[in-house]
């Protein structure tokens, strides 16, 4: 059999699985309730091709794709899939791991599956949208300080009183989606590896892919990643940084910000 024959029929079976496993979740009543409007196994044969679509190749052996799914439903459909949207959830994001699996791809971080209703979409017509969203983590053998609330007042100045005693300044943070990370030492290495102080789930970072230093300045050095880094869009060597520059390493951008 050609291979690319062969292929096909594989995801066939993929998504045959698929439909089977979801049909004896909801007690049968699955193909009723959906011979007029969108059918899962379409939805799950259209994640298939988003994925072949943004696969996307980062080095020798390494192709990535995205683990995030965003799923653009009519009303009409999006009410009437609220009621298995739970086990659709939990197969359709089996169906990418295994794709992925299969296929050899690498996927950037957990796979999201999520649903949302857009007015425009007539009933029977759906939209998938995607992204390749990394996970970020402090190495728990080492810890990271607190950080104090991004929106947290500024520090009063010190009354007379207290003169005599050191005022300790917040330190620069890295802020990855929303999320702080404070930078309290004098050099922070980023990477995918289980030797770095920040660790970032993304198949385009190396093990140790760059570092920040906070002193005697701020500074952003590459560690001769495969993929380089980037700050503002520039790809560096290393480079002094200021408040607010946007570090960008695989497919993760990062915000720097002075204490």
């Amino acid at each position: 059999m050609p291979a690319a024959l062969a292929g096909y029929h594989g995801q066939m079976g993929l998504l045959d699985s698929f439909e089977q496993r979801l049909e004896q979740l909801v007690n049968g009543s699955f193909a009723r309730a959906f011979k007029a409007e969108v059918q899962p196994v379409e939805i799950a044969a259209a994640l298939q091709r988003e994925i072949d679509d943004r696969a996307a190749v980062v080095s020798r052996g390494r192709t990535v794709v995205p683990n995030v799914f965003t799923i653009d439903l009519s009303p009409h459909d999006s009410e009437r899939l609220m009621t298995y949207r739970a086990p659709m959830t939990l197969e359709l994001a089996e169906l990418v791991r295994t794709y992925a699996d299969e296929q050899k791809y690498s996927l950037s971080g957990d796979v999201e599956i999520a649903f949302d209703s857009d007015s425009e979409l007539e009933t029977g017509i759906f939209r998938v949208r995607s992204e390749a969203k990394a996970s970020v983590t402090a190495v728990p053998d080492r810890p990271m300080a607190p950080q104090p609330p991004l929106n947290a007042p500024p520090p009063t100045a010190p009354s007379p009183s207290t003169w005599s005693k050191p005022v300790i300044a917040a330190p620069a943070r890295l802020v990855i989606r929303g999320t702080a990370y404070p930078l309290t030492r004098a050099t922070t290495v980023l990477g995918r590896g289980s030797d770095v102080d920040i660790r970032i789930d993304d198949p385009g970072v190396s093990r140790r892919h760059c570092e920040i230093s906070t002193a005697p300045i701020a500074a952003a050095r590459d560690l001769g990643s495969t993929n380089g880094t980037l700050v503002n869009g520039q790809r560096i060597a290393e480079v002094a940084l200021a408040d607010g520059d946007i570090i960008t390493i695989g497919s993760t951008e990062l915000v720097f910000h002075t204490g």
